[in-house]
């Protein structure tokens, strides 16, 4: 009798670790059913594709930052070419004095110190005037980068779409997911100048 008893509560044991294999394995199975209706849920992906350098180059901001900036460009330069003039012309001036005895002593040391003042003097305003250049065009790209964050937001949100992605970066796409007209339009409404001059930094705290 013992030997049954053993055995039907055995038989019942089994039974019980049938039952929850049997409501793991269904409970496991609705999981799976489930995944792809949570999937099905998800937006599909789509995109939209943007020529954003001719969009910043055709932009009417851009295109009036890039006429002053080339304009600050060209005077730069002409103020090179005078420099290197006027620099030349006095070391030659200086070894002609050399060769004919006529710049000698303290008088050669004085005029070659001047000339290495005028030359360093020279090479600070140069590197300034390239600096600021630098500082004028990545103010510019900040503008019109700021200007295009909201645009492109709203493009997306309108569209339908869930990424903006380089023309550069495509090798093929339809016509249809081409925004960069529509881009470039708003742009120009939105932000029609930008300023080459950047706010001053702020003063040093003492």
């Amino acid at each position: 009798m013992r030997v049954c008893a053993m055995g039907a509560a055995y038989e019942r044991r089994k039974g019980l670790l049938m039952m929850k294999s049997l409501m793991l394995g269904v409970a496991a199975a609705g999981l799976l059913m489930g995944a792809p209706a949570m999937a099905q849920k998800l937006p599909p992906a789509s995109m939209l594709v943007a020529d954003v350098d001719r969009v910043v180059a055709e932009s009417s901001a851009g295109v009036a930052a890039a006429q002053e900036l080339q304009a600050r460009n060209t005077t730069l330069r002409t103020r090179l070419t005078t420099l290197q003039t006027q620099l030349r012309t006095e070391a030659e001036a200086i070894q002609a004095g050399q060769a004919n005895n006529s710049l000698t002593g303290a008088a050669l040391e004085t005029r070659v110190k001047s000339f290495q003042g005028r030359q360093q003097a020279a090479q600070k305003e140069l590197e300034t005037g390239q600096a600021q250049l630098q500082a004028s065009q990545n103010y510019v790209s900040q503008q019109i980068g700021q200007a295009l964050q909201p645009i492109l937001a709203t493009m997306l949100r309108e569209r339908g779409a869930t990424i903006i992605v380089p023309a550069s970066a495509v090798l093929q796409h339809a016509a249809g997911l081409d925004a960069t007209a529509d881009l470039l339009a708003r742009l120009n409404v939105a932000l029609p100048r930008v300023s080459t001059t950047p706010p001053a930094a702020p003063a040093a705290k003492p």
